[in-house]
This record gives structure tokens, C-alpha cells and sequence, in this order.
């Protein structure tokens, strides 16, 4: 197959990495020096020379931000029946863009990023393939999902939007909370030193991406949630209840153990 990526930054560049041995491979990027480290693929930064190309599938990786004026852009260079697909983290706008773009289309949600995970060892990460577009084009991305060992999911673009408010914006939120309030440690704990690196790790991702999970309509209830959580320690902490705080851990703990289950 003829794949063409948009964007050559780190998912684009994963994803030029893992189908370039297999597929034809072009990526098209306007900053040429973004593409100095990529290889076994074609470089494009004129769209002419995608229309040239001629890709039967296009993978949408650029910035979140850009994620749909990038595909207004190159959609008159492809042919009518390429597959467009993005891989964005935040489906805002998608599909009522889909709907109307006029070719067939795949969405999908590699949960794995390249902040934290080993990208060589992919078993413990998910994946998220949106039902409602092209079938052949959600066979495909199964396929390559599968061969890197990730769980895999597939959910309706609603459902995907409430399981990202969900298992991004919670931990984003406690991390920023964790920013806001820390102070400098001389000597610091494991524990401490752990969420430093997650919070590094966060903090490092683009400030769009981050704005628009908290901008999800569904992130509201669910950092509504920390709000009455902390509200429910706060007041256990005050009064050194400690049956209170006994009954608390047992309750996070059930949490934990659920989720592991």
C-alpha cells in the first residue's frame, strides 16, 4: 500500500518506522530539517508531490492543533478513494469533518504516546479504533495494532471522548495540582521523585493538546470528582479521624484492585 504520513514529528516518525518495511512509504512535512532523521521513506514538502504520489491512505499525524486544517489542506492532492485517518488524542471537530470531507476515513487513538511508554515493548498499552468509519480502513489499522501486541478497543467518537476524560484528565489535572503546590527538595523521596518525572513528562507535551483534553464536555464530572474527593481527606485530615481515614484507604484500595482485576 501506498502510505503517506503528515508529520514528522515523534508518533509521525513511529509510524513511518513501523510500516516503511512492509508499505510505500512518503511523509510529508513542510520543515525540512524535521525529516532529517527519518529513513526508508520518501520526503515531501510541496503537495504537488503528493498529488505525484498518489497515496491510497493518508495517516494524519501532525499537532493536535492542526489536526483538521492539515487535512483541509491536502485533501484536493488526493484521489477520491484514499483513506484519510488521523491518530489524534482529541477527536474535537472530527467527525462532523469526516462526514462531510467526502472520502473514506479512519480515526484511531494509539493511547501510548512516545512521553512514556517503551515503544519496543507495547503489551501493556491500548489502542482505540473509532467504529464508525471506513472498514477496510479499521481492518488495517487492527492489523498493525495487533501485530505491536496492544489491547485494542473500539468505541463510537462519543465514547472515545468520555473514556479520554476519564483516563487523561484525571491523572492531568492531579499532576498540575502536584506542579502548582510543590517546592524545591533538597532531598527528596521515591515517591516524590516519581511524580516529578511524571509531571516533567505532562508538562512537556504541547499546551493545545493539554487544553483541549481539559476542554473535553465530558472532563467537568470527572474533575468535579478530585474536587470531592480532596473536600471528603481534607475534612478527615482535620478532625485526625482515624476510622475515617482507615475506612478512606480501604476504599482506594478496592479502587486499585478492581482496576488491576
Amino acid at each position: 500500500m501506498k502510505i503517506l504520513v503528515m508529520g514528522a514529528g515523534k508518533m509521525g516518525s513511529f509510524f513511518i518506522d513501523l510500516l516503511s518495511f512492509e508499505h510505500e512509504v512518503a511523509v510529508y512535512e513542510r520543515d525540512a530539517q524535521r525529516m532529517r532523521f527519518t529513513y526508508n521513506c520518501q520526503r515531501f514538502t510541496q503537495l504537488d508531490e503528493v498529488r505525484t504520489f498518489n497515496p491510497e491512505l493518508v495517516i494524519n499525524a501532525v499537532t493536535v492543533k492542526y489536526t483538521i486544517s492539515a487535512f483541509q489542506e491536502i485533501l484536493p492532492y488526493l484521489g477520491k478513494e484514499c483513506i484519510v485517518s488521523d491518530i489524534a488524542s482529541v477527536k474535537t471537530g472530527l467527525k462532523a469533518f469526516y462526514e462531510q470531507c467526502g472520502r473514506p476515513y479512519v480515526s484511531t487513538h494509539p493511547m501510548f504516546g512516545p512521553t512514556f511508554a517503551n515503544l519496543n515493548q507495547l503489551s501493556e498499552e491500548n489502542a482505540i479504533i473509532i467504529n464508525e468509519g471506513d472498514y477496510m480502513g479499521r481492518i488495517f489499522f487492527k492489523d498493525v495494532y495487533q501485530r505491536l501486541g496492544l489491547n485494542i478497543y473500539e468505541y463510537t467518537f462519543q465514547e472515545h471522548d468520555e473514556t479520554v476524560a476519564y483516563s487523561l484528565s484525571i491523572p492531568f489535572v492531579s499532576t498540575f495540582v502536584f506542579a502548582a503546590v510543590m517546592k524545591h527538595q533538597d532531598a527528596p523521596g521515591t515517591t516524590f521523585k516519581r511524580h516529578m518525572r511524571i509531571a516533567r513528562g505532562v508538562l512537556s507535551e504541547d499546551d493545545y493538546l493539554l487544553q483541549e483534553i481539559l476542554f473535553n464536555p465530558y472532563t467537568h464530572d470527572q474533575v468535579a470528582q478530585i474536587r470531592t474527593e480532596l473536600k471528603e481527606l481534607l475534612e478527615i485530615i482535620d478532625t485526625k479521624d482515624a476510622a475515617g481515614m482507615k475506612t478512606y484507604l480501604t476504599k482506594i484500595r478496592r479502587n486499585l484492585k478492581k482496576d488491576l482485576s
